[in-house]
C-alpha cells in the first residue's frame, strides 16, 4: 500500500484531506493497537501457550482494534527491565514471578512466605479471590495491573547429598536460592548456608560442588538437567509462588470499559488454560527424573519445617506492620 509521505505535490493534499474526511469507523483501523508481550519462557511451554491465547482471544473479541505479539525466550530484555518497561507502558503486558517482584512491591513478597500456602489448589482459591484483590492493588501503586495467576509450580528441595526428611537433613548444606531475603531467611532458618545465585550458574555449580543443592519444582529441575547432578528430589512445597500476567496500567486504563472487561476475562481464561497445561508438565517432567535415576521422596511431616519459619515470619511482619491482615487471611485459610 503507498504510503501518503511516498506521493507527491497535489496527489499528497489530496490523501491528507480524504484521510482528515473519514470517518472514526475508518481511520480507527489504522490506529488499531499493536502490543508487545514480554515472556522469560521458551514458545513451547505452559507460560507461553496461555499467553498466546490471551492476545489471540484479547484480538478476535476486539475484532482487531487490539492486536500484538507475546516476544519469548526473553528477547525483550531481563525480567527486571521488563517489568520497568511494562510500568511505563513501552511494554503492554508479561508474565512475572511474584518471588523478584516482591523486593519491589511488599504485597507481592507475602506470596514468597515459605509454606504460607497449604496447596497448590489452595493457592488457586486465594489468588483468585481476596489475596489476588490485595496483591493486585499493592502492584497497582506501581503501574501495573493483574489480570490473572498462572502457575509455577510447587518448589521443593534438590541435593546431591542425601535425602531431606526433618530440618537436620539441611543442616550444613550449601543451597542456592533466588536473590530475595525471605528464601535466604529460609535456609538459614534450617541450619543450612544460603546461596543467593543465577538460575544459569546452578547446574555448573551443582556439579562442581560448589552448591550442595537448590529449591524449584520439577519441570525446571527437569528441563535444566539439574536431576543428572543432585540425585535427591525431596518433596517440601515450601514455596508456591503463582505468577502474574500483568498489564501495563497505562494501557489498561487507555482501553474503554468494554475492551477492559474484554482483556479481563481473556487473562482469567488463559490462567485457566496455564494451569491446565502446566499440571500436565509437571506429571511429564516427574517421570522423566524418575526414570533417570532420581530418588524422589515426600516429606511425611512439614510441622518441623513450618515451624523453623517463625523468624523469618516475624522478621517480615516487623518491617511490613500493615500487611499482617493478608498474612494472616492466607494462613488461616482452609
Amino acid at each position: 500500500m503507498t504510503s501518503i509521505s511516498s506521493l507527491s505535490g497535489l496527489a499528497r493534499v489530496s490523501a491528507v484531506a480524504l484521510a482528515l474526511a473519514l470517518p472514526s469507523s475508518f481511520t480507527s483501523v489504522a490506529q488499531a493497537a499493536d502490543w508487545r508481550g514480554w515472556n522469560i519462557h521458551v514458545e513451547d511451554y505452559p507460560v507461553s501457550h496461555g499467553m498466546e491465547q490471551f492476545m489471540a482471544e484479547v484480538s478476535e473479541k476486539t475484532e482487531g482494534r487490539i492486536a500484538g505479539k507475546v516476544y519469548h525466550a526473553g528477547v525483550l530484555g531481563s525480567q527486571p527491565d521488563a517489568i520497568e518497561q511494562v510500568r511505563l507502558g513501552i511494554i503492554n503486558f508479561g508474565v512475572f514471578s511474584l518471588g523478584p517482584m516482591g523486593q519491589a512491591v511488599p504485597e507481592a513478597n507475602v506470596v514468597s512466605l515459605p509454606f504460607i500456602f497449604k496447596s497448590v489448589d489452595q493457592m488457586y482459591r486465594l489468588m483468585d479471590g481476596d489475596a489476588g484483590a490485595a496483591i493486585d492493588a499493592g502492584l497497582q501503586k506501581k503501574g501495573i495491573v493483574a489480570l490473572g495467576w498462572y502457575d509455577a509450580g510447587a518448589r521443593s528441595f534438590y541435593n546431591s547429598r542425601q535425602p531431606i526428611n526433618t530440618p537436620a537433613d539441611v543442616e550444613g548444606l550449601k543451597v542456592r536460592v533466588m536473590n530475595n531475603d525471605l528464601f535466604v531467611g529460609m535456609i538459614e532458618s534450617l541450619g543450612g548456608n544460603a546461596t543467593p545465585m543465577a538460575f544459569a550458574e546452578v547446574y555448573q555449580s551443582l556439579k562442581t560442588g560448589v552448591v550442595d543443592g537448590a529449591e524449584n519444582n520439577p519441570p525446571s529441575y527437569e528441563s535444566t538437567n539439574h536431576y543428572e547432578v543432585a540425585k535427591y528430589y525431596s518433596i517440601s512445597e515450601h514455596l508456591i509462588i503463582p505468577e502474574c500476567l500483568c498489564m501495563s496500567k497505562k494501557t489498561f486504563d487507555s482501553l474503554s470499559e468494554e475492551d477492559q472487561a474484554i482483556v479481563l476475562a481473556a487473562g482469567k481464561a488463559s490462567a485457566e488454560l496455564e494451569r491446565q497445561l502446566w499440571g500436565e508438565r509437571e506429571k511429564k517432567s516427574m517421570e522423566t527424573v524418575l526414570a533417570g535415576g532420581t530418588q524422589v521422596n515426600q516429606i511425611a511431616d512439614k510441622a518441623p519445617f513450618q515451624a523453623a519459619m517463625a523468624p523469618v515470619y516475624d522478621k517480615f511482619l516487623a518491617e511490613n506492620p500493615d500487611l499482617t491482615d493478608l498474612v494472616n487471611l492466607i494462613r488461616n485459610a482452609d
